[in-house]
């Protein structure tokens, strides 16, 4: 499947996408990116075991908080989106 990256992630993942094969569920993909990409990629994403508030991710187009968090099952073609959430300010 495609991951796609944006903003600093993409810094720590040294690019835009990658593609990833085999992952069932998102927190199965989460766990195989975060073993590609290290410790800084990793505690971006999670927090002990439960997803970060630093981090939106989407399938394909669809947060996974709208479904079963980091149980939401995933497909071969399925494109998944992380982003960083970004903070407002004057």
């Amino acid at each position: 499947m495609k991951v796609k990256l944006f903003a600093y992630l993409r810094d720590y993942a040294g690019g835009r996408e990658v593609e990833v094969s085999r992952c069932e569920t998102v927190r199965q993909l989460l766990g195989e990116l975060c073993g590609r990409f290290g410790e800084r990629f990793e505690k971006e994403l999670f927090d002990k075991e439960n997803l970060s508030g630093r981090v939106i991710v989407l399938v394909n187009g669809r947060n996974i908080l709208d479904l079963k968090g980091l149980d939401t099952e995933l497909k071969e073609d399925d494109e998944v989106s992380l982003f960083p959430v970004v903070a407002g300010g004057r």
